[in-house]
């Protein structure tokens, strides 16, 4: 089959097509803002199984999984825009079923994403309503921030630009008020996976922290997702990627090493509020500054919630669009120009995560920890996909423009490949029973995709879009 180029977004949206009207700083602060969440919750997890120490090197390790990644992703965020983001690289390079994968994969990272963060805004709340129920609270934060991203996305990018910068400012404000109380002894304590010195024993705990380590960078890559909507895509996302990795490197180190060093961290380890908590070991809990920071702070889980609610539609609407879901989910609404439709559907499934309590047996882990487990496992195969597609589009597509060629290709794409297949191993054997489930839900997934061949066919022959191999 002939390779046929992906359409392009234009300046004047077809029928079916999402309007550009995002700059440089929209994409930016969606790259930080998708993110910034892991700063405020969920990392903390891993110091359970690796201790501070432990999870540092397992934070590095992720860190330039990171880095290498984003540095070979951006080829092809700037060769291919389009709201399918991973999806319609693997299409390109391998055809329907390489988009299926990627395209579930990637599904499952930005839909059970939401729910881990929604409860943690609930657990913030919390803090200042003790009598609230967390997951109805978790349930308000959906139905306020979908109707915010159905509302128009240059509304939704600018809201997600302002409350970025906010969530910044307080991580910023928080490292500067419990410096005075930090001690390096107190991070080191216990740092090896519990022990006070480096054994053989802390390496397994090393790796079964990686899914929260990740937890810090998951989901910068759904920038690609707002592709279509992107003025000069070929210009502007390499830049807001490149920025936003830089920002929040800096960030996840300067928060885990203050938060690990204000008191004993084993407090922190298995909480959804870590930073108030570590907050109020120094200044205690009348204090304003505490107070300050469950309020503020809350814009950080506010800005990757309301961002990865952006992420996961465009990926349902990219979906149906090209028939691999049901084409209902690819309706555009009449005025405000955004997939409301796809905005809805995913918040229908987070919101069943958050009451889905018998998760909490899966591994012995807290509800939140296997949610964001599932979430990571999706991220890990997209990325793998991802990177694959990379190398298989320079190989089958050498003439393919690239405005922004990988960084040290092969050897950046090839660690971050390597460094990807590591992370999948890792974490399917430390979480054998979140891994059944993630492969038991393509599994039917991939009967779906089977049932609707058709359908994707007929999609194909009206309106010509991703081609790969047959």
């Amino acid at each position: 089959m002939s390779q046929q180029h992906v359409r392009q977004p234009s300046a004047s949206p077809q029928p079916g097509a999402l309007r550009p009207t995002l700059n440089a700083w929209h994409l930016w602060g969606l790259a930080v803002g998708l993110v910034i969440s892991g700063e405020y919750f969920g990392w903390s997890y891993g110091w359970a199984s690796a201790g501070t120490l432990g999870f540092l090197i397992t934070s590095a390790l992720v860190a330039t999984m990171y880095t290498t990644f984003i540095f070979s992703f951006t080829e092809l965020t700037t060769a291919i825009p389009h709201a399918g983001g991973p999806f319609a690289y693997a299409a390109r390079a391998f055809g329907p079923t390489g988009g299926f994968v990627a395209g579930y994969a990637t599904l499952v990272e930005f839909v059970f994403a939401p729910p881990a963060i929604a409860l943690a805004i609930g657990a913030y709340l919390q803090v200042q309503f003790p009598a609230l129920d967390a997951k109805l609270l978790a349930v308000g934060a959906y139905a306020v921030f979908m109707t915010l991203n159905i509302l128009g996305v240059r509304t939704a990018a600018t809201f997600e630009l302002f409350v970025t910068v906010l969530a910044i400012f307080e991580l910023l404000v928080f490292m500067g008020v419990v410096a005075p109380g930090f001690s390096a002894a107190r991070f080191a304590a216990h740092g090896w996976a519990g022990q006070h010195e480096f054994s053989a024993a802390a390496i397994p705990g090393m790796f079964a922290a990686i899914p929260f380590a990740i937890w810090f960078f998951l989901a910068i890559e759904g920038v690609a997702m707002a592709a279509e909507e992107a003025r000069d895509p070929r210009r502007t996302l390499p830049i807001a990627y490149i920025a936003g990795i830089v920002t929040l490197l800096l960030l996840a180190l300067g928060v885990m090493v203050f938060a690990g060093g204000v008191g004993d961290w084993r407090q922190l380890s298995n909480i959804n509020d870590p930073l108030p908590q570590a907050m109020k070991a120094v200044v205690g809990a009348s204090s304003g500054w505490l107070h300050m920071l469950v309020w503020i702070g809350l814009f950080g889980l506010v800005a990757s919630f309301h961002g990865i609610i952006l992420g996961y539609s465009r990926q349902i609407f990219a979906l149906a669009r090209e028939g691999y879901l049901p084409a209902g989910l690819a309706t555009i609404h009449p005025r405000f120009g955004t997939p409301w439709v796809a905005v809805l559907a995913g918040g229908a499934v987070g919101i069943a995560a958050i009451f889905s309590d018998e998760w909490v047996t899966l591994g012995g882990q807290t509800l939140t920890a296997n949610i964001v487990t599932m979430a990571v496992l999706g991220a890990i195969v997209m990325y793998i996909v991802s990177m694959a597609s990379l190398f298989a589009l320079r190989r089958r597509e050498p003439q393919l423009p690239r405005p922004f060629p990988a960084l040290g290709y092969p050897v950046v794409p090839a660690i971050a490949l390597g460094l990807a297949v590591v992370c999948l191993l890792t974490m399917v054997y430390f979480n054998p029973l979140v891994s059944a489930l993630f492969a038991a839900l393509m599994a039917v997934a991939y009967g779906y995709f089977r049932l609707t061949a058709v359908q994707r066919a007929a999609v194909a022959l009206a309106r010509p879009g991703l081609a790969g191999p047959g």
